[in-house]
This record gives structure tokens, sequence and C-alpha cells, in this order.
């Protein structure tokens, strides 16, 4: 008779969760990439088909609302910004990033690397942008997006790790990949058509991140929202056509603005002010 094996003794090795924070500050321009209103409305409760005279008399674009919508707001009104960004987006960088690094698995950087951050505060003034974009399907038709871009911008992110699988140098070194090859937002390099959504780690002790962040938090982004200013000469003239067209087919009127220009010292280097 076989001897009876005796049973195996399991030893679970205590897992030791490690928080480093990191610096981060874009050096391309962020552009939000959130959907708008009307989009997760019609997501939820989807509306009526309609006939030719309602399609042709409806107005299919609202540059300066998409602009608004198209940012993430902080609920909170005593946050220090008024637009943050989602947390899970950079970790779904770093996870992404992980594909082109060799001795790293999306999947499991994914288990082993999450952002400890309720609410990641982006600092940085937005400014409105147009641009041509193809839609999904068959036919690609083409349209215009209306986004917000911050072309500086800066922020603080804390990641939480586990130290027995992985080393401080490891996250610093992921992260760092995620920002060259990665990105965030609309436009990112992860897509291979723009290069938006690129940063750099830098230092606490960093002079331009503490600039974007002393200069352009809450009210400049405020005062910003309330009264648009266009990105590049592209999205002036086709704001300016919009404008003109709008009044042309009696859509709406140009709402005047109810705020004065923007705050604090932001520069608008020579953009023009969106009419509402």
């Amino acid at each position: 008779m076989k001897p009876k094996q005796k049973d195996a003794i399991v030893e679970i090795l205590q897992l030791r969760q490690v928080r480093l924070v990191v610096y981060l500050l874009g050096n391309t321009p962020l552009v939000m990439n959130r959907m708008t209103k009307k989009a997760r409305e019609e997501l939820l409760l989807p509306a009526r088909k309609k006939n030719r005279a309602s399609l042709e008399a409806a107005q299919k674009h609202n540059p300066p609302d998409e602009y608004r919508d198209s940012v993430y707001r902080c609920r909170d009104p005593k946050a220090p910004t008024l637009v943050h960004f989602p947390t899970n987006s950079f970790k779904k960088a770093m996870a992404q990033a992980a594909i082109d690094i060799p001795g790293a698995a999306k999947a499991q950087i994914g288990r082993l690397v999450s952002i400890a951050d309720e609410t990641v505060h982006i600092y940085g003034v937005p400014y409105l942008h147009m641009a041509v974009v193809r839609q999904a399907g068959i036919n690609k038709a083409p349209d215009i997006r209306t986004r917000a871009i911050f072309p500086q911008w800066a922020c603080k992110l804390t990641i939480s790790y586990i130290g027995n699988l992985l080393t401080e140098s490891n996250v610093i070194n992921l992260i760092a990949a995620a920002g060259i090859i990665t990105g965030i937002g609309d436009g990112r390099t992860e897509k291979g058509t723009f290069d938006f959504g690129r940063w750099d780690i830098v230092s606490k002790d960093d002079k331009r991140w503490h600039d974007v962040v002393s200069k352009q938090g809450r009210k400049p982004q405020e005062a910003a929202l309330a009264k648009p200013i266009a990105f590049d000469a592209d999205s002036e003239e086709l704001l300016a056509w919009y404008d003109a067209e709008v009044i042309r087919r009696e859509i709406i009127q140009p709402k005047k603005p109810k705020h004065g220009p923007l705050q604090g010292k932001q520069k608008d280097n020579g953009r023009r002010e969106v009419r509402q």
C-alpha cells in the first residue's frame, strides 16, 4: 500500500502596499474627451427619429456648449481646480505602456498598480479647440469636434503599488514611459494620430510646475469656461463663420457674456475671445 501523503502547508506572503507621489508637467497640450451631455442623455433615453424637416431645422453643433461639456468638472466648490481627470486614465496609460516595455505585462500592472487619489486635479487654463474628425462606421463621415484644450497643464499623482513585487524605480520608469508612448485625453499618442496628453516627471521644487499650479487654478479656469478663447486660427475662423451663420439663419441669438475677461495674469497669446 502507498503511504498516505501529508497535506502540504500553504504559506501566503503578506503583501506590502507602498505609495509614491509624482509630479507631472505636460509637455504637449491636453485635450479633454468627456462625452457630451446630449450623448449621455441619448444613451439613457434615445431620442425619437426625426423627419427631414426636423433634421434641417435642428442645430447640429453648438461649439461653446460642446467646449464646456468636454471638461470633467470638480463638484466640490472648495476644490483647488474646477477641472479634474479620471484616475483610471492614468492607470490605463501605465498598463498600456507595459505592453511595449520588456519585463512587464499589461494585466499584471493593472493588478499591482493603482491610483490612490480620489480626484486628480488638473491645473491649466483651457482654450476652445475645433478639429475635423472621422466618425465611426463604414463611411467614416467627417465631422467637427469641439473640445477644451490645455496648452499648459500639471497635476500631482499618488500611485499605490505592491512593494513585494515592484520597486520604486519600476513604478517611476513605468509612469515616465506612459507619458512618452501613451498619454491621456483625446488625440493621445497611444492612438497614433496626434501626440497630445504627454507629460514629464518633475521634482516638487520645479519652477515650471509651480508656475502652472499657482497661476492656473480654479478662478482662471472658471473665467476661461465662462468666456472661451479660440486656441488657434482654424478654430477662430470656424467660430466666426458659425456666429455669422447662426444670425443669418436665425437659429439663436448670440448671448452677451456675463463674465469679464480672464482673471489673473494669464495671457491670451493673441487668441480671439469667442462670441457667445
